[in-house]
């Protein structure tokens, strides 16, 4: 009887660590998550937002050695750039003129940089603001509550970085003063198959979540019918 009595608080928790571990999982992330040395590379910032509340504005802070250059207008969203003393990109803004990224939903946005030119980690430091004016810094590194996307800057199988068409003395200058208007923008779309090695490793660990959930509902109430018995 106790068993049974015991049931509905232990599938309780397990539903409650079932939705927290889905909750963990939802980082704001720039993909790809490899490039390679001096590449003109096209990202993508995905945002969520996690709390029951909508994300309104969205910053992104550009990585020692990595120089931002051009963005991808978005539909309901207003894009600000601000610029150091040498005239490069710092930080790029997106900020909702509509209802914001609301609970449950992502949002993706995407920019173009130039990487740096030796292989390094970059480290992506983001920050997500929310419609109650609670800001999350996603800057803390691997393991932390809020940690920073990173992408590996590597020379892969030994072949020599790409260019992208690209002049890094020719154009550079080209792309600092350059901002595309809401008519349209350069920057090219992300591979579709960016994000699907992370969607596919979501949903595989949630499918095995809820199996392994219900059979050890199954289980337990096999246990106690077979105690009452």
């Amino acid at each position: 009887m106790k068993l049974f009595k015991r049931l509905p608080f232990i599938a309780t928790a397990a539903v409650g660590l079932l939705l927290f571990s889905g909750v963990a999982s939802a980082h704001v992330t720039v993909k790809p998550a490899t490039s390679q040395p001096g590449a003109w590379e096209t990202y993508t910032i995905k945002v969520p937002s996690e709390k029951e509340i909508a994300t309104t504005k969205v910053t992104l802070k550009a990585p020692e050695g990595v120089e931002l250059m051009e963005y991808q207008p978005i539909p309901d969203w207003k894009v600000t750039t601000e610029k150091d003393s040498a005239g490069k990109i710092s930080s790029i803004t997106w900020n909702a003129t509509g209802e914001g990224i609301q609970a449950g939903e992502f949002q993706q946005f995407n920019f173009v940089a130039h990487n740096p030119e030796k292989e390094t980690d970059v480290a992506w430091d983001a920050f997500q603001y929310y419609k109650d004016g609670s800001i999350v810094e996603w800057t803390g590194d691997e393991g932390s509550e809020s940690p920073h996307s990173i992408t590996k800057i590597t020379t892969v199988s030994g072949q020599p970085a790409e260019s992208s068409g690209h002049s890094h003395d020719s154009t550079s200058a080209d792309h600092k003063d350059h901002q595309p208007d809401s008519a349209g923008s350069t920057a090219t779309a992300p591979a579709a198959g960016d994000n699907s090695s992370t969607n596919g490793t979501q949903t595989a660990t949630l499918v095995i979540s809820i199996t392994a959930l219900v059979l050890s509902i199954i289980s337990l109430f096999a246990a106690f019918t077979k105690k009452k018995r």
